[in-house]
C-alpha cells in the first residue's frame, strides 16, 4: 500500500509542477494576445484553446484504447517512432492524465479568462458596460456556448480516437522522435524518470 502511495507521489509531484508550468506559460501567452483584443481576437482565441484541448484529449484517449501488440511489430521492422509509440501504450494511464486533466484543466481556465473578455468587448459595442443585466446574461449565454462546444468536440474527438487509437499514437510516437532526433530534446528521457535511470544504473555495471 506504502509503494503504491510512493509510486503515485512520485509521479503526482512532477505533474503538478508541469502543470504550473504550463498554466503559467499559457496565462502569459493568453494574456498578451487578448490584451487590448477585440471580439473577433477573443473569440479566436477561445477556439484555439478549445480545440488544443481537444487535440490533447484525442491522444489521451488513443493512449488507453491502443494496444501495444502492433507497435512492437513496427519497431522490430525499424518504423521511426514505434517505439515511443509502445512506451505511450505502456504509460496510458500516465498519458492519459496528462493530456485530459492537466491541458483540460488549464484549456478551461483558460478559455474562461477568454470568453469573460469576449463578454466585456461586446459590452463596449452595445455600449451598455454599466447593463448589469445585459452584462450577466451576456456571460451566461457565452459561457453555456463554450461550455457546449467543447464536450460537443470533444465527444467527436473521442469517437475518432477510439477507432483509429493505432494510427494516432504512432503518429504521436513519430513526433517524439523527431523532437528527440532531430530538435536533441530527451523528451521521453525527462518524461519517463524510471527509464532512464534504469539505462544509467545499466551503464555503470558495464563500465565496473
Amino acid at each position: 500500500m506504502k509503494n503504491d502511495f510512493r509510486k503515485s507521489l512520485k509521479w503526482a509531484i512532477p505533474l503538478a509542477v508541469i502543470t504550473i508550468v504550463l498554466a503559467a506559460i499559457f496565462s502569459i501567452i493568453s494574456t498578451a494576445v487578448l490584451h487590448d483584443s477585440n471580439v473577433i481576437t477573443g473569440t479566436i482565441v477561445v477556439l484555439v484553446i478549445i480545440f488544443i484541448a481537444l487535440f490533447f484529449d484525442i491522444i489521451g484517449v488513443a493512449a488507453t484504447a491502443s494496444n501495444e501488440a502492433p507497435f512492437h511489430s513496427m519497431a522490430s521492422n525499424g518504423m521511426k517512432g514505434a517505439r515511443y509509440a509502445v512506451w505511450l501504450t505502456k504509460n496510458a494511464d500516465r498519458v492519459n492524465t496528462f493530456c485530459t486533466d492537466v491541458i483540460g484543466d488549464i484549456s478551461s481556465i483558460i478559455s474562461g479568462t477568454a470568453a469573460s473578455v469576449v463578454v466585456v468587448q461586446i459590452l463596449v459595442l452595445l455600449s451598455r458596460v454599466d447593463s448589469g443585466i445585459v452584462e450577466y446574461v451576456l456571460s451566461v449565454v457565452i459561457t453555456c456556448m463554450v461550455a457546449a462546444l467543447t464536450v460537443f468536440v470533444k465527444a467527436l474527438g473521442k469517437s475518432f480516437a477510439i477507432k483509429n487509437a493505432t494510427n494516432i499514437i504512432y503518429h504521436t510516437g513519430f513526433f517524439i522522435y523527431f523532437i528527440e532526433h532531430h530538435l536533441h530534446i530527451p523528451l521521453l528521457r525527462f518524461l519517463d524518470k524510471r527509464n532512464s535511470s534504469k539505462s544509467r544504473i545499466k551503464k555503470r555495471k558495464k563500465d565496473v
